[in-house]
């Protein structure tokens, strides 16, 4: 379909070649939605999986009701995508948000929100995070339950600490699942639609706002092959593009992931 002028209105599809990657290469609207994208990714990735191991490794200690709190995690994982994005458009109001009201208790002037293009990637990656940390958590803390005990009382007799334990046992045990979560949360992060699309509700919120302030690749793609343009090509440009997006940025995560495994490795055995 990239390939073709593939009007969805018509029945001919004539075969245009290159011509919908060319005209995709200087279209300023999909590298305004690629850089959106790019930076909603950076600030809800990063926290989020941070936070999901620090939280995972607070689970799998010997805490009083354990598995409530563990099956806790997982209530805004399974909490409708479209209940949320009302919520956390309400408190992320301009005029009567409750973001707004507590940044004014500390002398904070009010945030515009979704008309401010960094202030709506950090509303929506707030939401994000909100939703997928504990989910993430789970899985670290699945992994964290397969390292052997005897490795953590031995280095506790040698005098290591439980923060010390932690980034010499516990992290470097959990490489592979690491590596794991990096990719999906790389996956999930370059195809979000769900969460900017909801939080602009109104006039066509498809565009992430009136200028485009979150619009994600995603986004992008369904404006153009669907409603108001119905251009299934050139839509069909766009996801491909994203493909090879999302297949860079993962690529580019894993082997800086794997640099500084080796890294910390070369150190311990020259120490």
């Amino acid at each position: 379909m990239s390939l073709h002028d593939w009007d969805l209105l018509g029945t001919e599809h004539a075969f245009v070649g290159a011509e919908n990657y060319s005209r995709l290469m200087a279209d300023a609207d999909f590298w305004h939605a690629v850089v959106n994208t790019l930076g909603i990714f950076v600030i809800s990735t990063v926290p989020q999986l941070l936070a999901a191991l620090w939280l995972a490794n607070l689970l799998n200690r010997q805490l009083r009701a354990r598995t409530m709190f563990r099956m806790a995690v997982l209530v805004p994982n399974v909490t409708s995508t479209a209940a949320v994005a009302i919520v956390f458009g309400v408190l992320f109001g301009r005029e009567f948000g409750m973001v707004n009201w507590l940044l004014d208790l500390v002398g904070v002037d009010p945030v515009a929100w979704k008309s401010d293009r960094f202030a709506s990637w950090v509303a929506i990656s707030t939401m994000v995070d909100w939703r997928w940390t504990g989910y993430n958590a789970l899985i670290f803390l699945a992994a964290m339950q397969a390292i052997p005990r005897d490795l953590y009382e031995a280095a506790a007799i040698d005098g290591a600490n439980r923060v010390r334990q932690f980034w010499s046992i516990t992290v470097p045990l959990l490489k592979p699942t690491i590596i794991f979560t990096v990719i999906i949360s790389t996956i999930g992060g370059l195809q979000l639609f769900t969460e900017p699309r909801l939080f602009h509700s109104g006039t066509n919120p498809i565009r992430g706002g009136p200028l485009r302030e979150s619009q994600t690749v995603t986004m992008y793609m369904f404006e153009n092959a669907f409603a108001p343009h119905y251009n299934f090509g050139y839509g069909s440009a766009v996801a491909w593009l994203l493909f090879a997006l999302i297949a860079v940025v993962a690529a580019i995560n894993v082997l800086m992931l794997r640099r500084l495994a080796g890294g910390g490795r070369k150190k311990e055995g020259g120490r």
